[in-house]
């Protein structure tokens, strides 16, 4: 029972861990995902896109203009929306709206996630290209 119990007190750190990367490469993932669809709705569908990021919510919201259409995404539990970029002098805790316009450029969006061990992603949406990418933040 001691080897047992010694093995897994030496173990669950790493488990922890590893749990916690996993969680923030699926809220990042989720992120892009959520990103893409409402580009490709403003897109494909030629509708007006609102995003609102709100990290006092730690959630992600889309709404059209077509009726009764709204999504939600929430991060899981143990990530948080650290900042949404690029920043600006307005209080980060208040949700931050983009539009997206049928035909135009994308608008700059970064979403940053960190989860409880300080591991940070940033999510942002490349002018460009109008595609989401994942940058991995490197800790201090």
């Amino acid at each position: 029972m001691t080897i047992i119990g010694l093995l897994a007190g030496i173990s669950f750190p790493s488990i922890s861990s590893g749990l916690e990367s996993v969680r923030l490469s699926s809220a990042s993932t989720s992120v892009v995902s959520f990103l893409d669809s409402a580009l490709n709705r403003a897109e494909r569908r030629q509708e007006v896109m609102e995003v609102d990021i709100s990290p006092k919510d730690n959630a992600l919201w889309m709404y059209a203009a077509a009726p009764n259409f709204n999504r939600k995404l929430e991060m899981p539990d143990g990530v948080t929306i650290a900042a949404v970029l690029p920043q600006l002098e307005q209080p980060q805790d208040a949700p931050r709206r983009f539009l997206l316009m049928p035909g135009s450029v994308p608008p700059r969006i970064g979403v940053e996630l960190v989860n409880r061990r300080g591991a940070r992603r940033i999510v942002r949406v490349d002018p460009i290209t109008g595609v989401p990418q994942i940058e991995v933040v490197e800790s201090k």
